[in-house]
């Protein structure tokens, strides 16, 4: 699964506390959820950072606590050069948990070259899943995406088990000709798949 992270128990809060933290080479942290009381945490500026080059969404905390928790929230100092604090969820790896996912374009929107414009709309989804399936994006290819038409949350590319939270009908990302509206494209789509589909069943 995840990394595991060695953290510590943390006494002391409070900005001043926390600043002196910081300047020891400790990241302030929190442990919350399932109903347990939160624990103050410390855990190594290092370990932090070496968490997110690896990209880890979930951790197996060691130390003072044991458990699998889900990296909730990271918070960065202004350049986002320096990790100031880090919230914990206890999760259960069988469980179902919500989490929020960038949506990653891939190939080129043919229908730029035809005079589309071309929109990126959703950048981020909230997907359904378990620690352990939890996809590093999820995939919209626009590879065939022509003039006039959309890419929708249904059509995404999401791993077994996995579910988007929103609506199918959701637009991720549109390619429309000038004056028209993501509506109209819509409702284009839809009216040339049904004389598709309908060729297909006669055949």
């Amino acid at each position: 699964m995840s990394d595991s992270l060695e953290v510590a128990s943390r006494d002391v809060t409070g900005t001043r506390a926390c600043r002196k933290l910081r300047r020891e080479g400790k990241i302030p942290a929190i442990l919350y959820g399932h109903g347990e009381e939160c624990v103050d945490l410390t855990v190594t500026r290092e370990a932090v950072e070496s968490m997110v080059r690896h990209g880890s969404r979930t951790v197996e905390l060691r130390g003072a606590v044991t458990t699998p928790a889900l990296v909730r929230e990271l918070q960065w100092n202004t350049y986002g050069t320096e990790p100031l604090h880090v919230d914990f969820l206890r999760i259960d790896l069988a469980e179902k948990i919500l989490v929020t996912v960038p949506v990653e374009l891939r190939g080129e929107c043919p229908g730029v070259k035809a005079g589309g414009v071309f929109k990126h709309v959703l950048h981020q989804l909230e997907v359904e899943c378990t620690a352990q399936t939890i996809p590093e994006t999820a995939v919209a290819h626009i590879a065939h995406l022509e003039a006039g038409g959309v890419v929708k949350v249904k059509d995404l590319e999401l791993p077994a088990g996995t579910r988007a939270t929103v609506a199918g009908d959701e637009v991720i990302a549109s390619c429309l000709l000038p004056g028209q509206k993501v509506d109209e494209a819509t409702e284009m789509g839809e009216a040339t798949a049904e004389p598709a589909a309908a060729a297909g069943e006669q055949a």
